[in-house]
Formats: C-alpha cells, structure tokens, sequence
C-alpha cells in the first residue's frame, strides 16, 4: 500500500482548515477541529503557520459565560481579507465580464464588456481580457502587481492543469493556448476554467449550495454545462478535463446518436427565430402562443429532465441546480422538465434530490471563477511572500 504523500496530505488539510474559516466566519481552533475532524494538535499547526502568513488574523471576544463574570477572553480566527486579491472572468459567446475580489470574495469591482468574442481570434481575446481585468482592478482601487491569480471561464471541455481548451462555442482557434497568451500579457498566473465549474463553485462559496458539500449544477445555456461537487472539491475527469452535459447520448435515430444539446441547447430552442433573437424575445413568442417555439420549449424541457434523472441515478446528489440563460422561459420549460423527471425518476430516489432554479447573473458566473482561484490559493504553499507559483505552461 503506497503511504500519503506528507506534502498533499498538509496542503489538504490546510485548504479545508482555511475554507472552514471563511464559510464559518470567526471561529475558535476547537470548532474548526470538530468540522474538520482533525486533531488538535494539527489544528494548532496549521494555524499558526496562517497566522505567520497573514491570511488569517485574530479576534477576542468577551467571556462567553456571563457578563457578570470575568473570563478570558475567546479567541477566534477569521480570514485576513486583504491576504490575497484575484480577478475572475465569464467569457460569452457575446459579453466578457470581470470581478475583482479579496480573499474571502467579496467583490470590490465588476465590469462588464460587450464584444462579439465568439467571431475573434485568440490573440484578440487575450487583448480584450488583459483589457478587461486592467480596467476591473484600477476600479476595485488596486495595482495590477497585487493580484495573485486571473481565472478565466467559458463554456466548453478544458483541462484544467494544463489550461488547454479541447473544444468551446466561443473560441475558434483552439490550436493557440488561451491561457498562454492572457499570462504572458498580464504576467500573473493564469486559470482557464470551464464556465460550468466555475458557476458550481460560485453556487458552493455563495449561493444556493453553501450548506452542501456534495451536489450537482445544469448550466443551461447555449452549451450545456454540467458541474458535480463531491465532499467540496470539484470532481474532474481525467487530466482534469471539465464535464460536458451537451454531449450526454439521448438515444438513436437515423442511425445516428441524438445528444442531449440537439434537444435542449439553446440553438435547438432558438432554430424557429430571427437570427440574432435571445431568450428574452424567445420568451414572448413563448407567452404570445407560438405553437412551434412552445413545442421546441416542451421537448427541450422534457429532454432536460430525463438527463437530470440520469444524473441522480449516477451521483444521488441531495440538491440539483439548474442554472442559465434558458431559464428566461420559464415554466414554458420547467414544467415539462418537471414531469419528465417525476415520470422517470426511480421510486427509491424520488424523494432524493431537490430541484433548485437559480437564474444567477453574470457577476454570480464570474464571481466563480474569482473562488476557483481562491480554491487554489487555499491548498498552496505559502511563505511570506506569497503562494509557490505554477509558472507558465
């Protein structure tokens, strides 16, 4: 049996003491040991290796007991907010939008940029983006040289180690490192994410699943993302490749596989409109009794809900998030979602899973990026000068 790796095995429990301080605020070291379940004794260690780094800081409290008695102060832990600044990013088919945030993500500037991204090359990209995150981080009141980390999302398959962008509706040049190119600009480290991680994330740090520590996202958008969260960390496939919904096998016809975004991505949904029409105009052709956009609707609806059973019957998630731009209309595809899920769902896992509708905005998306980047800051080595770089690759 191969032992641990010492090293792994403290940058783990370092990341899990540092994320339990930010979801649980100002906290005492016994606390964190009992969430943890790690001994006092590593407990105590960590901290004070992140009390020696200044990402975390001290705070006293009066004695707990009584008002009428003296007692020792408590002493609790809470993230140093200004330990660490990172920029995240949603790159659209149509927009690029930016967040600055502190250590613990609070947003301290956002910044939204209209463009055609999807008719651009990749070195026109990465000039907009090094744009983009110079302007979001003037605004937030920093220097670009304090930033630790830009995180980029976008729809697609990535690996995220390498930051390599095996396929996305937005990048045509696929052959040129994205990654490389914003890195070399900016001169900061660099994350490329698939934007269904980094909305999972987001969803996690501060939105509908900040109790959950295992469930599963539906981005529903033009591509069909999909994010799974398993005991807190993003579970990935191999060489870290992010999940794609899209391609989930529906069933045959014509001899041919029929995927799931033939049914339910957003062109399959659209392909009755105007060219250039969205969700928005979609929905009130929807609301206005357009038979055959109904229709569309309804199907795409119903094809989502038989691939959300497939995914409880894999994950037995407790909580599943549909999120996205799909969801401007409304009942007209939840409601056949609903029924399909309800009809074909498993009588032993019917009551298992809670369908949560969140039409999250494009800073929640960004925003998720930013806690991707934080993620990483949590488990890395640090010294007093910062987090141990990756490097360019």
């Amino acid at each position: 049996m191969k032992t641990a790796d010492p090293e792994l095995m403290r940058a783990i429990n370092r990341f899990h003491v540092l994320d339990t301080i930010r979801r649980h605020g100002a906290i005492a070291r016994v606390e964190i040991g009992e969430r943890t379940e790690l001994s006092a004794t590593t407990v105590s260690a960590i901290t004070a290796s992140l009390l020696d780094d200044r990402l975390i800081t001290v705070r006293h409290e009066g004695d707990i007991r009584s008002r009428a008695l003296r007692g020792r102060p408590r002493v609790m832990l809470a993230l140093n907010p200004e330990a660490a600044w990172v920029v995240g990013a949603k790159l659209a088919a149509d927009r690029a939008v930016f967040v600055a945030t502190n250590f613990q993500g609070d947003v301290l500037a956002d910044l939204t940029v209209p463009g055609r991204i999807d008719r651009i090359s990749t070195t026109a990209i990465a000039a907009l983006v090094d744009e983009g995150v110079r302007r979001c981080v003037r605004d937030a009141g920093l220097a670009l040289d304090q930033i630790k980390t830009v995180a980029l999302s976008l729809p697609g398959t990535i690996e995220h180690g390498t930051g390599k962008v095996l396929a996305s509706s937005v990048l045509g040049d696929t052959d040129t490192s994205l990654r490389q190119a914003i890195a070399a600009r900016l001169e900061l480290d660099t994350i490329i994410e698939s934007d269904a991680n980094a909305i999972t994330m987001a969803q996690h740090w501060f939105g509908q699943a900040r109790d959950h520590d295992d469930f599963v996202l539906v981005a529903i958008e033009e591509a069909l993302g999909l994010g799974v969260l398993h005991g807190g960390q993003l579970f990935r496939g191999a060489h870290g490749l992010s999940l794609t919904l899209g391609d989930m096998i529906m069933g045959a016809g014509g001899g041919n596989a029929v995927r799931l975004a033939d049914l339910a991505g957003e062109g399959a949904i659209l392909a009755s409109l105007a060219p250039g029409q969205d969700m928005a105009q979609a929905r009130s052709r929807l609301d206005a009794g357009d038979a055959g956009l109904q229709e569309a609707a309804a199907r795409a609806g119903a094809a989502l809900g038989i691939a959300i059973v497939n995914l409880v019957i894999l994950f037995a998630p407790p909580r599943v998030i549909l999120t996205g731009s799909a969801l401007a209309l409304g009942e007209h595809l939840l409601t056949p979602l609903r029924q399909a899920f309800v009809s074909a769902i498993p009588a032993p896992l019917g009551a298992l899973a809670e369908i949560v509708i969140d039409d999250a905005g494009d800073q929640m998306w960004a925003r998720g990026a930013a806690a991707v980047a934080l993620g990483e800051l949590y488990g890395s080595p640090w010294g007093t000068t910062g987090p141990a770089r990756h490097g360019l690759q």
